[in-house]
């Protein structure tokens, strides 16, 4: 089924009438508050509709939905989904004004907002309040991602469910305005906060630099999401917040008890982490969509997600121990695998999986990511080889709760660390299969080089899984606790883990609670500790109650849909509702409605439904929108957001495009059209027609170039899977030596391989050391490889090399 999609509303001259959006962020910590404010305005001479559908952070909870007309404002309220929709079209029918906001079924990071009977000239400002808890990345800095791009989602055949209707344009035709101002404030001082966007300079307003405030510089074009990485000094400190209840709620009750919110990080023994996992089976999954097409940033259309994920892969291959396992599986409408089965990894498997990855396209159509994983779950374990799952996709999928469910079923056999490449990646699939998966998830946008976070998440797979973890509790008498969170399922290496629970009873004055969290590690049983007051904290609203409750209400709509078809279905959703309209959080089954009942004018006059478009990705010279060919023009049509046409012709008279089907007879609109090199190059070019379509014209076309290889990559790729180099003369190339400059100064008892090795070495430490994450892994390969050969003038050979190579790198910088 394809992707449903309306046209462009902005070529079509219709008005569009949201304004302005106006964003608030205020984050405590490591707790996200976002206000945003929606400014609408009817310039038209009859009442309006408008329908906005738009992305939010996938666990963000939503809390609050107002609508302000005039002088009066409405607070909108949680009910069941089918109730508020009903709600909403009486008002309608009868002549009200009426809000309406409810969460996709299928994926719960995208929202509906439908702002019913706007009266000609009309102003209404619709405040959407939301918190979300900040993850943080390899680098310790916190990741807030305010989501811009809405990337039209692939829903694959025989899927669940219907589509969100998505309207969606380039940035560059988005006709409202965004501004964007944050507040930092933590216990901890706020070293730096870095952006995507270009921002206005830090402000701090203390000594202290416990708090400081930030502003989005004005011109935000929306071609990328807004993304916030915020450093704190000494982030990595246990820490416990306790939470009032509310005054208005029953005690007994999640929101009329006490929530404490506890955030450890665990510190593994040294000896444990500083050794390397040298088993494993390693499945990578890469997304080969049409959408893989696309550039990674913004800057260079060359450099694109598929491209970037290729260079990743080489990476992995040469960095993975000698006596592991691996596969690699790609996918977009149907899937492949290099192997039939994992397969030992040595230098002949590793040779053929690095060809094959060499002729990898973005050349498979659709997203439909939940067939091979069914494949790679079907596969048995091996015995003693720990699964560790890679999956890379730029997260356009329709079916993401089906995803991560599927997941979650398989989480006893594997761990699964994700990669989000691209904007508009869903945050709702690259969490969920990580927190799920008991792996990591990494985002990749904007300039970030995917490398360098795949090799930390490579890095966590080399851990030793954590094993029998389990939390305790050491509460004054009188108080119980119940576990809003679901079980631990993982512990990593200075990554934080949250735990929600409810405090039921009364507490002395100035009690102490304790929480312990006991794990097995390599074999060593381990443990963390956590004291903290039980006396609230001042000043928190009820933000930790609103995350502890989109916690539990994430976890019993999982429980709900796996008990589809069975006899108690339906048991969990009751529960979801009830807790949904009881903390006024955002749930799947419920929305929240709006309704102005303040009003007696009744508003007269048939009503206008205006679809506000969301800005979309668009970027690189091969993917055109509204495109319309000689004297076709392109209709509003659905589309397949990944389905990569071929130009097969290019005439005056007509224009044809083939597709996977066959022959395509119409052009689709509002959608990115690929023009492939596996074609010999057409004569064409775009212009506009003046109206917002675009033409083809014959001119000259041609493919683009592919990107020159970075020269880390060129030498890393030579490398042998034992970790050494062969002195050859693309080994020279790669040093930017000729053959006869290697072999010269060679020492004459050593042999090749452990020259050619070494000078690699020397070269890596001495020209990347910027790069070092990427390459440390396969330099300690090589430096085992050096250890195990009991070369007798390794002292000389370092020498020898510095000198060739122009460098100063001490042998035991080397690890030798």
């Amino acid at each position: 089924m394809m992707v449903n999609c309306c046209g462009l509303l902005t070529s079509q001259k219709e008005p569009v009438p949201l304004k302005s959006v106006e964003v608030e962020l205020e984050v405590r910590d490591h707790v996200a508050t976002v206000v945003s404010t929606l400014n609408y305005e009817n310039k038209e001479d009859k009442p309006l509709e408008a329908v906005f559908v738009f992305p939010l952070p996938g666990d963000a909870a939503v809390c609050h939905f107002s609508a302000k007309i005039g002088q009066t404002q409405i607070v909108a309220e949680v009910k069941e989904k089918q109730e508020a929709r009903e709600d909403y079209d009486d008002a309608l029918s009868s002549g009200r004004q009426a809000f309406l906001l409810e969460e996709s079924e299928q994926s719960p990071d995208i929202f509906s907002l439908s702002v019913g009977s706007l009266p000609p000239g009309e102003s209404a400002s619709i405040r959407l309040e939301y918190v979300t808890e900040l993850a943080v990345q390899a680098d310790e800095g916190l990741r807030f991602c305010l989501p811009a791009v809405l990337n039209p989602r692939y829903q694959p055949q025989g899927s669940e469910g219907g589509n969100v209707q998505v309207t969606s344009v380039p940035a560059s035709l988005v006709p409202y305005s965004l501004s964007f101002s944050a507040r930092v404030s933590s216990p901890r001082p706020v070293s730096k906060v870095e952006s995507n966007c270009l921002l206005d300079p830090l402000q701090y307003l203390n000594t202290e630099q416990t708090q400081t405030t930030v502003k989005m510089a004005a011109g935000h074009k929306f071609d990328r999401d807004v993304e916030l990485l915020i450093y704190y000094k000494d982030a990595h400190q246990p820490s416990a917040v306790v939470e009032a209840g509310q005054a208005s709620s029953k005690p007994g009750t999640l929101m009329g008890d006490p929530v404490v919110m506890l955030s450890l990080y665990p510190e593994f023994p040294q000896a444990v982490m500083s050794s390397v996992a040298s088993c494993g089976e390693f499945v990578f999954l890469l997304d080969r969509s049409g959408s893989m097409d696309d550039a990674i940033n913004n800057s260079d259309s060359h450099w694109t997600r598929i491209v970037s994920a290729k260079d990743t892969l080489l990476l992995l291959l040469k960095s993975l121990p000698m006596g592991c396992y691996f596969n690699i599986h790609s996918f977009g409408s149907s899937y492949e695998h290099i192997f039939p089965k994992s397969v030992e990894y040595s230098q002949k498997t590793m040779e053929e999986a690095l060809k094959k990855v060499d002729k990898m396209g973005a050349d498979l159509g659709g997203t439909e990511i939940l067939e091979p994983l069914k494949h790679i779950y079907s596969q048995p374990c091996i015995p003693s080889q720990p699964r560790q799952l890679f999956v890379f996709t730029d997260g356009e999928v329709g079916n993401t709760k089906e995803v991560i469910n599927l997941v979650k079923q398989n989480s006893g056999s594997h761990r699964c660390f994700s990669f989000g490449i691209g904007e508009g990646a869903s945050s709702a699939l690259i969490n969920g299969l990580a927190k799920e998966g008991g792996g990591h998830a990494q985002f990749i946008t904007g300039t970030d080089r995917m490398q360098p976070k795949v090799m930390q998440s490579l890095r966590f797979a080399l851990q030793p899984a954590v094993v029998d973890i389990s939390v305790e509790w050491d509460l004054p008498k009188g108080v119980s606790v119940t576990a809003l969170s679901p079980p631990i399922t993982s512990l990593f290496q200075g990554q934080r883990s949250l735990i929600y629970a409810q405090l039921t009873g009364q507490s002395p004055e100035a009690s102490e609670g304790c929480v312990t969290v006991k794990y097995s590690l390599a074999g060593h049983p381990s443990q963390n500790q956590l004291h903290f007051s039980l006396k609230p904290a001042e000043d928190t609203g009820l933000t930790v109650h609103r995350l502890a409750a989109r916690t539990l209400i994430c976890s019993l709509e999982m429980e709900e849909r796996e008990r589809r078809g069975q006899e108690d279905e339906g048991v969990k959703k009751k529960k979801v509702v009830e807790l949904s309209v009881q903390s006024g959080v955002s749930s799947a089954f419920t929305a929240f409605i709006a309704v102005n009942k303040g009003s007696s004018e009744v508003i007269q006059g048939p009503l206008v439904r205006r679809n506000v478009p969301t800005s979309m990705m668009f970027c690189g010279s091969q993917q055109f929108y509204s495109m319309a060919c000689s004297s076709v023009a392109i209709s509003q049509a659905d589309f397949d957001d990944d389905m990569d046409y071929q130009v097969e012709e290019l005439s005056i008279g007509a224009c044809k495009k083939k597709s996977k089907g066959g022959i395509i007879p119409n052009l689709f609109s509002n959608m990115k059209t690929k023009f492939l090199a596996s074609t010999k190059p057409q004569k064409c070019s775009v212009q506009t027609d003046g109206m917002g379509s675009t033409c083809l014209k014959s001119s000259d076309f041609s493919p683009p170039k592919p990107p020159p290889r970075d020269p880390l990559l060129q030498l890393v790729s030579l490398q042998k899977a034992s970790g050494c180099w062969v002195l050859d003369p693309d080994l020279a190339a790669a040093l930017g030596k000729t053959s006869e400059e290697l072999e010269k100064p060679k020492p004459a008892s050593v042999n090749q391989e452990v020259w050619a090795t070494v000078l690699a070495l020397i070269w890596l430490h001495g020209f990347k050391m910027d790069a070092q994450e990427e390459w440390e892994l396969l330099a300690m390969k090589s430096v085992s490889w050096l250890q195990a050969q009991k070369a007798s003038c390794v002292t000389e050979c370092v020498e020898a090399a510095n000198t060739l190579l122009g460098c100063t790198v001490q042998k035991e910088a080397l690890g030798l």
